[in-house]
């Protein structure tokens, strides 16, 4: 899949020891996506990371920009690892 990496998200990568596979598994299939409440060009794709504790991770792309731009990247603690959720 063909990305951008913006600043912030591979410092994000780096600082949460987030792993360039993971980003890319949830970027490519996510199990569920939600539309940012605020700017309707970002996109949250969610998954669990089974070889994190199931921890959830949230990626935010924007999804007009070409390649997808990769906004950061984080574990999100507010999400339980059992949830689960349908894509839209």
């Amino acid at each position: 899949m063909d990305y951008y990496l913006t600043q912030h998200a591979s410092d994000a990568l780096e600082k949460r020891r987030i792993t360039r596979e993971w980003m890319e598994r949830i970027l490519a299939t996510p199990e569920w996506s939600e539309q940012d409440p605020i700017d309707g060009d970002l996109e949250h794709r969610l998954g669990r990371i089974a070889e994190f504790e199931n921890r959830v991770l949230r990626v935010i792309v924007n999804v007009k920009a070409r390649p997808l731009r990769i906004v950061t990247v984080y574990f999100d603690r507010r999400r339980k690892s059992d949830e689960t959720e349908s894509r839209p």
